[in-house]
Formats: C-alpha cells, sequence, structure tokens
C-alpha cells in the first residue's frame, strides 16, 4: 500500500487517523506514545510488505541512533494495543533476523502522504544525534537513557515529565539541550514511570530514583561528571552528590527545592496541589487545552503558542495519568534538608524570581544550606527558562562561567 493517498486507515475494528494522531477501536481511543504512533504508522502505509528492522529504525527515527531494542519494545506494545494475543487476530507477521510485515487487510479514504522510507544517512558531524539505550535497575526496570555531544560530561537527572525523544524536538527543551551538547557530553534520562523508561513499577520512591540515577552513570561508566538537577531532579541529585563527592566535579540544582511543599507551611498551597493531584487523575489523558493550560500556564507562563502547544501535549505523551498523581504525591513529601551541609562538591543555584511552580525562596533557602554554594536569581516567571527571554542568555553565561567552557573549548 505504499501509494496509498490516505489520511485514514481501516483495519478490522480499528481506525488510524493519521491527521488526528489517533487510533480508534470501535470509536474508543487508544492511547500511543509518539514513536509507537510512528512504528505502526510505517507498518500500516507500508501493509502486506516486509520492512527491515534498520527501515523501520531510520523511518521512526531519523534523527536519532537507538538500539534494536527500542524497535522490539515499540512492536510489543502494538500486538497489546490491538489484542492479538486476546483475540487470536494477527496484524503483525514477524520475519525472524529480518524485520516485520503488517499482514492484516487495509482500506484508507481521503488524502496525505505516506511516511516516505529514509534516504542514507547523511554524513556524521552535520548536525546533533542522540543515542538512545537501556540500562536496567537492581530491581529490573528498564530506565531509557540518552547520550548527545562530545567532551567532558554532564548527567540530567531526571523530572517530572520527561520523555527523551519529545523533548529533543521541543521548544521548550532543545535549547537546553542543544546548547549543553555543543560544550559537553550531554547524559538524559526518563525516570522510571516516564517517557520510555518502564512506567508499570514495583518501586516508586526517592530511593529508587536515586538508585535509577546511580544505574544510568553506572551504565556509560562515568568516574566523574558534572551533575545538573532541575525541579524535581534536584533532590536526587544533591543526594547523589552527598553520597558520592568524589565522581561530581561540579553540581548545578536549578528551580529545586530542599522540602517538598507538605513540609512548607502553606496550608493555601497544599490545598491548591491536593486539588491539582485529583485533576489530574480524572482528566489528564483527554485532549482537553483547558486542562493542559492549568499546567502550562504555571511552568511557563510567558511562553508563546508553539511552546505552550508542545508544553501541553508533553503532559499526555510523557506519563499516565496515574503515575503522574503518584509523582506529585511522592514529590510533597521529599526533604533533603538533612544532607544539604554535608554536600562537599562547587555547586551552583539558579532560580528563577517569578517562578510559580518552586518559590523562589525555596531556592534561597537550598543555597543557604550547602556550603559555599553560590546563588544566581534570575529575572523571570517561567519554571523552565524558554530561549526567547533575557534570562537564558544569564543561565548560559553562568553555566560556562562555572563549568569553564571557554577554558574547555581552548583546551588543546
Amino acid at each position: 500500500m505504499d501509494t496509498c493517498p490516505s489520511s485514514t486507515y481501516q483495519f478490522g475494528p480499528f481506525r488510524l487517523e493519521l491527521s488526528e494522531r489517533r487510533l480508534l477501536r470501535e470509536g474508543h481511543s487508544i492511547a500511543l506514545r509518539t514513536k509507537v504512533f510512528d512504528t505502526l504508522r510505517v507498518l500500516v502505509e507500508h501493509s502486506g510488505r516486509l520492512l527491515t528492522k534498520h527501515e523501520l529504525m531510520q523511518a521512526i527515527w531519523p534523527d536519532t541512533a537507538v538500539e534494536e531494542n527500542n524497535l522490539n519494545h515499540n512492536i510489543s506494545t502494538l500486538r497489546r494495543a490491538l489484542g492479538e494475543q486476546v483475540t487470536g487476530q494477527r496484524y503483525i507477521e514477524t520475519v525472524p533476523r529480518v524485520g516485520y510485515r503488517f499482514v492484516a487487510d487495509v482500506s484508507c479514504s481521503a488524502a496525505a502522504a505516506p511516511i516516505p522510507m529514509p534516504a542514507p544517512p547523511a554524513p556524521p558531524g552535520r548536525s546533533l544525534r542522540q543515542e538512545i539505550r537501556f540500562a536496567t535497575a537492581s530491581d529490573g526496570v528498564r530506565i531509557a537513557y540518552s547520550t548527545v555531544g562530545s567532551g567532558t560530561p554532564l548527567v540530567k537527572a531526571a523530572n517530572w515529565l520527561n520523555h527523551l525523544e519529545y523533548e529533543w524536538e521541543s521548544p521548550v527543551w532543545r535549547h537546553w539541550i542543544h546548547e549543553i551538547a555543543r560544550r559537553q557530553v550531554f547524559v538524559r534520562y526518563d525516570e522510571r514511570g516516564c517517557g520510555l523508561s518502564d512506567w508499570h513499577v514495583p518501586d516508586f520512591t526517592f530511593e529508587s530514583w536515586v538508585r535509577d540515577l546511580e544505574t544510568v552513570v553506572d551504565a556509560l561508566g562515568l568516574d566523574k561528571f558534572d551533575l545538573l538537577g532541575i525541579s524535581q531532579g534536584g533532590p536526587v541529585a544533591a543526594t547523589y552528590a552527598a553520597r558520592h563527592p568524589e565522581r561530581i566535579s561540579h553540581l548545578i540544582l536549578y528551580g529545586t527545592y530542599g522540602r517538598g511543599w507538605a513540609f512548607r507551611g502553606d496550608p493555601a498551597a497544599m490545598e491548591s496541589r491536593e486539588a491539582l493531584i485529583k485533576l489530574i487523575r480524572l482528566g489528564w489523558a483527554a485532549k482537553n487545552q483547558a486542562f493542559a493550560q492549568i499546567f502550562s500556564s504555571r511552568f511557563i507562563p510567558d511562553g508563546g503558542p508553539e511552546q505552550t502547544h508542545w508544553f501541553n501535549d508533553l503532559l499526555r505523551v510523557s506519563v499516565s495519568p496515574e503515575n503522574a498523581a503518584r509523582f506529585m504525591e511522592d514529590f510533597s513529601r521529599l526533604d533533603v534538608r538533612n544532607i544539604l551541609a554535608g554536600i562537599n562538591v562547587p555547586t551552583l543555584v539558579l532560580h528563577c524570581q517569578g517562578d510559580l511552580v518552586v518559590p523562589f525562596d525555596e531556592g534561597r533557602l537550598l543555597a543557604a544550606a550547602i556550603p559555599g554554594a553560590r546563588f544566581v536569581p534570575i529575572a523571570s516567571r517561567n519554571h523552565l527558562l524558554l530561549d526567547n527571554e533575557p534570562g537564558w542568555k544569564v543561565l548560559l553565561a553562568e553555566l560556562g562561567t562555572f563549568l569553564g567552557w571557554e577554558d574547555r573549548a581552548n583546551r588543546p
């Protein structure tokens, strides 16, 4: 079906709507992650044809080097979504060691161009390219992590709403990735229950988040590295630095805190957060822009239409409603104040003065509790600095000075 000019495909009880990016079964929507949807799209558009694993990976991840188990995971997810084991109906045929073929009868209507099979890859060095791999934590949970860039490593501890693939193209995150990866190896990972990491996990505690950071850096064999903690990643990064000072060259804490909102003595804020948790469980998965706007107006109140749209979509693709609520509940109980005085590494703390997610005073208190930490206030209302605001240039300059980017660039 390579030549079928269709935006809507029908196979069995399923309807695949490309323009809406959704899969329906008898009128009911089935949630699929971004790249799982793309995998189905490519298979359906080329139904009846054997696609090699290389062809599929190049079509689904044109700008990312991924391991084969990423594709295998997507195929397994699709088989569950299509109910192959339950109904006995086969949609995807596996040709061992070669690839996959979509074998169900497919009909199409309307007009749209299929995803073209990719051209030969461009020569290396023309653009940044992230590589996604998986590491297995001690309790068997698979953690997705990525590396991009060259030089000394900078590891970002995972925070709420991570998705390695989606962030790569997002106007909310891509300037962070690009600017750091221009100067260092930038290591990111999706925390358990989020993004490309396993969503159904047995252990959802602070200690498991610290172990996941340990799992990633050990998988990469990093002896010494810079460590960045943003928002809820801050307590994880601070705890790791306190426990393993010999492995940390520099610690950067941005928009974060030492105590969760349950310990801040603000009844009104606690009531507001508890209401948000209820809203999450009720409306997270719905394509309701009014619901999503509640979060984007807090995280990026000064974001433009494109940035707000991308952030709103991130809510839906990065995490399930139940996991999103569990995260918020667990974040409320974080308290690492007792370890802050024991941090013995160079530390930079940055915080936006008008931050609506983490109060500015929490950043000030955090910096005051860490011996020798330097505190940098930034003029912005956004929790995540955007590339079109003056505060972004301030942050880059502070990072460059603290991490010695100019000195590193001049080294032979």
